[in-house]
């Protein structure tokens, strides 16, 4: 397996390096709104290579985290997960994702007797996940709203 297929993970800069980040930082979120055209890497010897928009949208998220003070995990994934995989990427049990599977939230194959979800499926099932509790909650911070139960709420409720 070569370096890049490898996992590492790559820790801030200190103090010296990070205000180069921050700078960095900023110039590659002000091209991206509103830039025409593809970017280009240089190469020390000026090479230059376009490069694609999903990779340079990864090179300037790992810089803003960077210039953050967070470190960076760079780490490929299979795009068929076994369940334990897929659990772990949703941060479920094993066991929820099971029944996630059989009940249809997510696609699935079965080769033998083992279970393969595909990436792709996985996080769309996520995405969806996150949009339907964030509309379920402004659901109900409208409800409330309207109709004036927030108002009688005026202190926390004991729970023990």
């Amino acid at each position: 397996m070569t370096a890049a297929l490898e996992q590492h993970t790559v820790l801030p800069p200190d103090e010296i390096d990070a205000a180069g980040l921050k700078q960095l930082a900023s110039a590659l979120a002000e091209t991206s709104s509103g830039r025409s055209g593809k970017a280009r890497l240089t190469g020390p010897d000026g090479t230059q290579v376009e490069l694609p928009e999903q990779v340079y949208a990864v090179l300037r998220d790992v810089v803003e985290a960077m210039s953050h003070g967070l470190a960076i995990t760079v780490a490929p994934h299979n795009t068929q997960l076994t369940t334990g995989e897929a659990a772990e990427i949703l941060n479920i049990s094993r066991p929820t994702l099971i029944r996630l599977l059989r009940e249809g939230e997510i696609a699935h194959e079965v080769r033998g007797r083992h279970r393969r979800v595909r990436l792709a499926d996985v996080l769309e099932y996520q995405q969806r996940s996150r949009q339907e509790r964030r509309t379920a909650l402004a659901e109900e911070s409208r409800t409330t709203a309207h109709d004036g139960t927030a108002d009688e709420i005026d202190e926390f409720v004991r729970t023990r």
